[in-house]
């Protein structure tokens, strides 16, 4: 023998999940750069500073993608200055001057020196938070989004 059963709810939770699927681009937006500011404070915080000119050159910056809901934020050194950063050496050899002071570089006469890893620790030293903060504003986003289709 069948048993008919219904869910109490049902046809309310589909409702809340079609309109969920409705949310805008802007939701993913807002959380994604939210996080991304603690990582940028962060890098420019730990940058070495001989110049300045190191930590003027951290942006963030917005990955392009096609799949709706995603957004990306980038901690990177500004592609526009790379006039400043790419560096010559005596032997005509070219470095990349953020690159050695993050991951370290071999002297002339084959000693080490280790990088500061700035951009890697602004990363590793905050993920909880960023992650709690990509959190709290996509959380309000969508509640702002739901509350306006109502």
């Amino acid at each position: 023998m069948a048993r008919k059963s219904e869910i109490v709810g049902m046809k309310e939770l589909e409702r809340a999940l079609r309109e969920l699927g409705k949310v805008p681009q802007t939701a993913a937006t807002q959380s994604a750069r939210a996080g991304g500011r603690i990582a940028l404070k962060t890098a420019k915080a730990l940058a070495p500073v001989d110049t300045g000119e190191l930590r003027e050159g951290i942006i963030m910056k917005r990955e392009r993608s096609r799949v709706k809901g995603k957004a990306v934020y980038d901690v990177m050194m500004d592609p526009g200055m790379n006039d400043v950063f790419v560096k010559i050496s005596k032997d005509g050899k070219r470095y990349y001057y953020p690159a050695s002071q993050e991951y370290g570089f071999l002297t002339v006469d084959g000693g080490y020196v280790p990088g500061y890893r700035f951009l890697r620790r602004a990363i590793d030293e905050n993920a909880e938070q960023i992650e709690r903060r990509v959190l709290e504003v996509a959380e309000k986003e969508v509640d702002k989004a739901l509350r306006k289709g109502r």
